[in-house]
């Protein structure tokens, strides 16, 4: 094995590797090129794993399923020129998602800068506008201190990937030891926690105190900083009706008393106080138009810009949700009940509104109609997890249809791709769960058109052992944009561009080595899941639903209206 620090020098790839090391990064994902191989061999001195992908847009979401399921940050290594254009998916769903990690990208020797050198491209031009830092390392002596700027910049307010491109010659050059910078673990940057204004903390215990009907959202932000716990108390304490979205999802066990799900609208357009936590008033949130114009509005979020972005708020708070939330709670002790008394009857409002949902919902979360109604099949999927069960969603409609059913049983264990809705996180977020936590069960819903993206990465799931429960809701079609086809353009030519195959999914998977089975009856599904987490390995269930079903969700969608 060849010595890359003998006689005092240092190579550029195992520089990196050192400040990867530093960082707590403790595995990469990639798919090998010649440009980056001196990594590899540095990440095999300082004990990192190298996982190999097929794709590298798998190896890029893996780094974001990485960092948000451990919350330290992500690593993808991919080759230059395509190798990086890849993986852009893969960063631009990070950005979105406010998922720390790295990309590091080859790039041809500098002293061929320009000269046409094979994979060439302008990364650091293309990488800038979906990162919160993208640049070259010049000098092979800088090249862990630059890795160490890159983590750093990922938790500049929100968090956020950075990328880095490294020349071939600047990686695999040598240089004294004594002149490369290499920061150390825990001194090259400090923490980012803050927990926001203290008037403004005052003002909002304050307007929760006195508050009729007030109820909060729990968004990403609640899982990213770890306040789950603090967001707990608060809710408990004064008595608030809770909502969750994205990674919030699970901040409160499903049954709490204060957990809610079906009744956000009701609540959002009757209550009198409406805390946002963590969540953008993006697409998701009507761009803020789904809140009540009465209501008094307060935003908690990381990042500055994102507070009163489009729609005005009453208060707004910059800061770590945890901490702002703990502030608050404190803040509102001793203030009689903090009003928690009468909100009994709110709290017993929304839960008839919620009972007035679900009955409506009961005939087709228990239909025994085949095909199957995807509702059926949720159902089925919900009952199924644990509290140990870690759920991933990637797919269009039959997603839809499971964020109105499927509930986590506890924090951070709901995963899907965020505000960008990229499809095809599927197969790398189990990749990245399965390795971050192989004490939990990986149960993830994918949608027939969503898995081809990257479905040929379930042989690395074989080839590195990493069992899971796979469900394909097979519709053979991308029914999403269907529904918005017909509703656009009428029924005849709703079939336009939008129809897929039928694929045996189950079929692919043992092919690979993997357990498959095909269901077509309802009420095979649950002894299906059973069989497939008895197996221990790899699965695919592949469920035949109804592809007439849409979701709620897809047939309110704003650009079909």
């Amino acid at each position: 094995m060849p010595d890359d620090t003998q006689d005092d020098v240092i190579s550029g790839g195992h520089l990196v590797a050192k400040a990867l090391k530093a960082e707590g990064v403790d595995r990469i994902y990639t798919l090998c090129g010649g440009h980056i191989i001196d990594i590899y061999d540095g990440c095999v001195d300082e004990g990192i794993e190298v996982v190999d992908v097929r794709h590298e847009q798998v190896a890029a979401h893996a780094a974001d399923g990485y960092a948000r399921i451990t919350g330290r940050p992500g690593c993808a290594v991919v080759t230059a020129g395509p190798g990086t254009t890849d993986a852009v998916t893969g960063v631009a769903n990070a950005f979105r998602a406010e998922s720390p990690m790295l990309l590091i990208g080859g790039q041809g020797a500098l002293t061929q800068h320009r000269m046409g050198s094979l994979q060439d491209l302008p990364h650091v031009d293309m990488m800038t506008p979906i990162t919160k830092f993208a640049a070259t390392v010049p000098d092979t002596a800088r090249a862990a201190d630059m890795v160490s700027m890159a983590f750093r910049e990922c938790y500049h307010g929100a968090p956020g990937p950075s990328f880095l491109e490294i020349p071939r010659d600047v990686l695999d050059a040598k240089v004294p030891v004594e002149k490369a910078r290499v920061p150390e673990p825990g001194h090259y940057r400090a923490s980012t926690r803050s927990a926001g204004d203290p008037e403004a903390i005052e003002k909002l215990a304050d307007l929760l105190v006195h508050a009729e009907k007030p109820a909060i959202l729990l968004g990403s932000q609640v899982w990213t900083t770890r306040g789950t716990e603090a967001a707990v108390e608060l809710v408990r304490a004064l008595n608030i009706p809770a909502y969750m979205n994205g990674a919030g999802r699970g901040t409160l066990p499903p049954g709490d008393p204060h957990h809610f799900q079906l009744s956000r609208r009701y609540a959002f357009s009757h209550a009198d106080v409406i805390v946002i936590v963590g969540t953008p008033f993006d697409f998701r949130m009507g761009y803020g138009k789904r809140l009540s114009p009465r209501a008094t509005v307060v935003q908690i979020d990381l990042d500055y810009r994102t507070v009163g972005k489009n729609r005005d708020i009453d208060l707004g708070i910059v800061g770590d949700a945890g901490l702002v939330l703990r502030s608050v709670a404190e803040a509102a002790s001793g203030r009689v009940d903090g009003g928690a008394a009468k909100r009994k009857e709110w709290l017993d409002e929304l839960r008839a509104a919620e009972r007035t949902a679900l009955d409506k919902r009961l005939p087709s979360l228990r239909s025994d109609a085949s095909p199957i109604h995807p509702y059926r099949l949720v159902n089925e999927i919900n009952d199924f997890l644990t509290e140990d069960s870690i759920y991933i969603g990637d797919g269009g409609d039959i997603v839809t249809f499971s964020g109105q059913v499927v509930q986590p049983k506890s924090p951070g264990h709901w995963m899907d791709p965020g505000p960008l809705g990229t499809l095809g996180v599927g197969v790398p977020f189990v990749l990245a769960a399965k390795q971050a936590r192989p004490d939990k069960e990986v149960v993830a819903l994918f949608g027939d058109g969503a898995f081809s993206l990257t479905g040929w990465d379930f042989e690395t799931l074989v080839r590195y052992d990493l069992p899971f429960v796979g469900i394909v809701g097979n519709n053979s079609s991308m029914n999403q944009i269907r529904y918005g086809q017909a509703q656009k353009y009428g029924p005849e030519r709703e079939r336009v561009g939008n129809t897929l195959g039928d694929v045996r999914y189950d079929e692919f998977a043992r092919m690979l080595g993997g357990h498959g089975e095909e269901v077509r009856d309802p009420a095979d599904i649950a002894p299906a899941l059973r069989r497939a987490r008895e197996s221990g390995k790899p699965s695919l269930i592949n469920v035949w639903v109804d592809p007439d079903a849409y979701a709620p969700g897809t047939m309110n969608q704003t650009m079909y209206k």
